[in-house]
């Protein structure tokens, strides 16, 4: 069957949910047992730095297939991290609070893209 067939369109939608259910209760488990702020920082850190493996690993070595990487990326850690709870977390704290979360999301946010990508690079010659 190709790519473009109905049920092979209805599994990849039904992985993709799969690992959105399982990132979006990892989240939530995370949220339970640290604060919700380091929670959110941290499961937007690690799905940074995880997300930028993915996308580095497909452009040096392309071992993990597309429909993993699809199910691991779009299903998994798009429910994982969270842009909402970034925007509530600043919403809700004071100026100086609000800059602060800004500026750790983003700063350490990047930093993991650059670890992924690093990991990445690091496994090209290992994985081919």
């Amino acid at each position: 069957m190709t790519d473009r067939h109905p049920l092979v369109r209805l599994e990849t939608l039904a992985l993709i949910g799969i690992g959105g259910f399982a990132g979006s209760n990892l989240r939530f488990f995370t949220i339970g047992i640290l604060p919700e702020d380091v929670a959110i920082l941290l499961v937007n850190v690690i799905g940074s730095a995880v997300l930028a493996f993915f996308v580095y690993e497909a452009q040096y070595a392309g071992i993990v297939d597309r429909k993993s990487r699809l199910v691991f990326t779009t299903g998994f850690l798009s429910s994982l991290t969270t842009y909402s709870g970034f925007a509530l977390g600043i919403a809700e704290a004071s100026l100086v609070g609000a800059l602060a979360i800004i500026v750790t999301n983003y700063v350490l946010g990047f930093s993991g893209v650059l670890v992924g990508r690093a990991i990445a690079s690091r496994t090209r010659g290992e994985l081919a």
